[in-house]
């Protein structure tokens, strides 16, 4: 349930995207994994030549004796000589990361993000050249190595606000707000017009507070902030700065009652179904909960999401990668598994539907929740990766000072201070977050 952004690797293409769960589910575009592989032939064979069994091993442990079985009857009438067997595992990492010492682990899996990427090759079959795979794929960079590509993300996920389309007619918005003055404008008109509660921030339940950390990079219009700007800077938390003017709109929403009464006594269960049926306008959460809340009621329909509001130039969706499918390089039926990576990723339906992201595929148009967003022009990119020599330093910054940017209790403390729990001025909080950053950020870098 709780999938936090993860950051990846640079990608600066804005990018027309499709929904998996609509429309046509044809790759009319002709293109498909491994163009430019080592495996290339599978492609130029007609479907019905390819034979084989394989084995797909999976982390989808619900939905492995359902949704897979249907996906398997589905890519059987394009592939009806491959037979896919499915083999689910409850620890990912820590039940197939064994097997990687054998031959026996499946055809097609997903990378373990224990193995370093060096030894990439010593496991997987090559798709393509990197080069190449970029023009059609998003985030394929991060499993690449020595400009081959050995993985495609199964889902790109990404951070907005989830919000109930009917409630902002009902409450006279007539467009998405971008600003972050016009998305105050917005969720004062839901208090004014609606009994609906213009934002819920489940408080009590604490961890979804840790979600607005997802979309700094919306606030920052920069895929440079987070990755490497963020990292020159020893007290990122001044006045102005990025993240103060994010989390200033925490403290704001709930400074000015436009948030759930009884905010410490929150249940998030609960408030995917309150925000189908309309009784809730927004909530800040990664994609992965949108199809939760669409399917929390008979309204799904009426749920989408939009960027962050953001003061910046751009407007940005900051994309994240979930797991990348691959081939294992000694599987006996390559071309088999070949196809089914290519259908999983083209056809499947299963990034929407499954990962409540986007398809890694360029040419899968965008889901309808995102439709709205992309015609008011919001770019979806991933971040700038930190320079090699600070890979991993924000977050040995963090932990020291124990600021806790993916972490909940400090969030509380904004909360807690625009309701009058605590004695703070939102100041007075980015003061301390300042003060502490900086002592770590002294030790670790001007060690």
């Amino acid at each position: 349930m709780k999938k936090l952004l993860l950051l990846l690797a640079s990608l600066t293409l804005v990018f027309t995207l499709a929904a998996c769960g609509s429309g046509s589910k044809d790759n009319s575009s002709g293109k498909s994994v491994g163009d430019s592989s080592a495996s290339e032939n599978w492609k130029d064979k007609d479907p019905s030549e390819i034979k084989g069994d394989i084995t797909v091993i999976t982390q989808r442990t619900d939905i492995v004796d359902t949704v897979f079985k249907d996906y398997a009857k589905e890519f059987q009438k394009k592939y009806p000589n491959v037979n896919v067997n499915f083999e689910a595992l409850t620890d990912y990492g820590g039940e197939i990361m064994p097997r990687m010492n054998t031959k026996d682990y499946g055809d097609v899996l997903l990378i373990p993000t224990q193995i370093p990427i060096a030894d990439i090759p010593r496991y997987f079959e090559p798709l393509g050249s990197l080069e190449d795979m970029q023009k059609d794929y998003l985030g394929v960079e991060e499993r690449a190595v020595d400009g081959k590509v050995y993985g495609i993300p199964i889902a790109m996920t990404y951070t907005g606000v989830i919000y109930n389309k009917k409630v902002f007619e009902e409450a006279g918005v007539e467009k998405l707000p971008k600003t972050r003055e016009e998305f105050l404008d917005a969720l004062q008109k839901v208090k004014d017009n609606t009994d609906a509660i213009p934002m819920y921030t489940n408080y009590a339940a604490g961890w979804p507070l840790t979600q607005w950390e997802g979309a700094v990079t919306t606030t920052a219009g920069d895929v440079d902030y987070y990755n490497v700007k963020m990292l020159d800077d020893p007290t990122p938390f001044d006045k102005g700065d990025v993240h103060y003017n994010h989390y200033k709109l925490m403290f704001d929403v709930a400074n000015k009652g436009i948030i759930e009464k009884e905010a410490l006594t929150t249940d998030w269960e609960s408030s995917k179904t309150m925000m189908n049926q309309g009784k809730i306008a927004t909530m800040v959460l990664g994609s992965w909960a949108l199809e939760q809340i669409q399917g929390a009621g008979e309204n799904g329909d009426d749920i989408a999401i939009m960027p962050y509001p953001t003061d910046a130039d751009k407007v940005i969706f900051p994309l994240g990668a979930d797991f990348n499918i691959a081939v294992n390089k000694n599987s006996e039926n390559k071309d088999a598994a070949m196809a089914w990576v290519d259908w999983f990723i083209h056809d499947s339906g299963y990034s929407v539907e499954q990962a409540g992201g986007i398809s890694a595929a360029k040419d899968v148009p965008l889901p309808d929740a995102l439709k709205e967003a992309e015609e008011e022009g919001a770019l979806f990119l991933t971040l700038t990766p930190s320079p090699e020599d600070k890979q991993g330093l924000a977050d040995k910054i963090d932990k020291e000072a124990e600021v806790g940017l993916w972490l909940e209790d400090r969030k509380k403390e904004i909360i807690e201070a625009a309701i009058g729990n605590r004695k703070e001025s939102y100041d007075d909080i980015m003061k301390k977050w300042n003060e502490d950053w900086k002592a770590a950020y002294d030790k670790i870098v001007n060690k």
